[in-house]
């Protein structure tokens, strides 16, 4: 059995509070455990009101336990700040041809900032070859705060909490993915750019869930690596890139060269300067 939930907000940010890009209030209905999750992301009319409504969500235990106790006890570069301690809900453009996945937000990062990638150095990278490649107006992502706009694409991660060690268990996968169908639907993207592995299969798994005819077997995962769907006349083009994470970065593994030449990719179908 699962043990007692709190029933309030004592280590996150109340929603309605006033935080920036906070479109939760205390009326927003709060999923409690994954069987609401879908039902509510189903019945959300809008973006506005499915960002609302995942920044609430407590259907992980583990995770909610989690973000809060980071909330509560915080990094010492950050012990004076109040952090977010919710859920990370996606940003940027709400008719974005792109669509880009992550994993999960970061236990300093976005459960801090409450904006996805925004506070650490994922964001860092990410941020500063979106706006190489003109997706941002600007090349940092340090606080919710901070005027950052997104053009034509759209963040956000396949597990919106931040979880430990970075690794969400598959059930909290599945929990969320309600949260992740909803969204692509809504925003109806030309590309996804999948970060990782576990963006890659949330990102298949989605798409399967709406219908769209995944190549079987499902193609593997990696840098680079690309393929179709289709339903009917439309496409979407699913790319691959290494997570920008530091253990990525710093080894070199993902460097500026490469996630640039993805992102540049991602912008040419977008146009449909390059075919699917």
């Amino acid at each position: 059995m699962d043990p007692p939930m709190k029933s309030n907000f004592h280590d996150a940010v109340a929603p309605g509070s006033g935080w920036t890009g906070d479109l939760a209030t205390s009326t927003t209905p709060v999923a409690p455990r994954s069987g609401p999750v879908e039902q509510l992301a189903k019945t959300s009319p809008d973006l506005r009101e499915l960002s609302a409504r995942v920044s609430v969500c407590r259907a992980c235990p583990r995770l909610v336990r989690w973000r809060e106790d980071v909330a509560r006890t915080k990094k010492k570069a950050f012990s004076g700040e109040q952090y977010w301690g919710r859920p990370a809900p996606g940003f940027g453009d709400e008719h974005a041809g792109l669509v880009i996945v992550g994993l999960a937000p970061a236990a300093h990062g976005a459960n801090r900032t409450g904006r996805v990638f925004t506070g650490d150095r994922t964001g860092d990278f990410l941020i500063a070859a979106m706006h190489r490649t003109g997706f941002a107006n600007q090349a940092h992502s340090t606080d919710a705060d901070d005027g950052l706009e997104l053009y034509g694409a759209r963040l956000l991660s396949a597990v919106r909490c931040a979880p430990p060690k970075n690794l969400p268990t598959p059930q909290e996968q599945r929990n969320c993915a309600p949260w992740l169908d909803r969204e692509l639907e809504l925003v109806a993207p030309r590309v996804i750019l999948a970060l990782g592995g576990i963006g890659w299969r949330a990102s298949c798994l989605a798409l399967e869930r709406a219908g769209w005819e995944v190549p079987k077997p499902r193609p593997k995962f990696g840098h680079g690596e690309q393929f179709t769907v289709a339903a009917g006349a439309e496409r979407i083009a699913v790319v691959g890139s290494y997570h920008p994470s530091q253990q990525n970065t710093f080894t070199g593994k993902l460097t500026e060269e490469m996630l640039d030449a993805v992102l540049h990719r991602c912008r040419e179908i977008v146009k449909g300067e390059r075919n699917y």
